[in-house]
């Protein structure tokens, strides 16, 4: 009886905690690797019809954990696939961080408000596909304050 009693408690304990910590989305083992030689940001200039992202947040430094949030637009009726969406975080060699933003991956972007990465700046690439199969792309520095 005491240990029923006592499985209800520990039970109801992990229902009511929820998270208790950030979700890592850089590590500090990952942010200590090399940048690539000669990455820059690239702009895309010109008549496109392919999807656009747009880095929303965070601003212009914040200190971690932060909100990383990414807005998706499509054009001529065609809709985000949120399977095709890669992040990657450019370093020698690059990261794939997609499995770590796909829970917070919808149609109309990211949004991850808890992502927890070390101070500096990284930059991080995007790349998505609408349902037309066409694709677009996205290069950002993420700067992270020291907390």
């Amino acid at each position: 009886m005491k240990r029923n009693v006592l499985l209800g408690v520990v039970a109801a304990g992990l229902l009511f905690s929820g998270p208790s910590r950030a979700t890592p989305l850089i590590t500090e083992e990952e942010a200590k690797l090399p940048p690539p030689k000669g990455a820059v940001a690239v702009e895309q200039r010109g008549i496109m019809r392919g999807p656009k992202v747009e880095f929303v947040s965070p601003g212009d430094s914040a200190s971690s954990p932060l909100p990383l949030v990414l807005k998706f637009q499509s054009y001529g009726g065609a809709k985000i696939d949120p399977a095709s969406v890669k992040m990657i975080f450019l370093r020698t060699p690059n990261v794939d961080l997609t499995p770590r933003v796909k829970p917070f991956v919808k149609a109309d972007g990211i949004n991850m408000q808890d992502a927890e990465v070390p101070p500096g700046e990284y930059m991080v690439r995007v790349d998505i596909k609408d349902s037309d199969g066409r694709s677009g792309t996205t290069v950002f520095t993420l700067k992270v304050a020291p907390k």
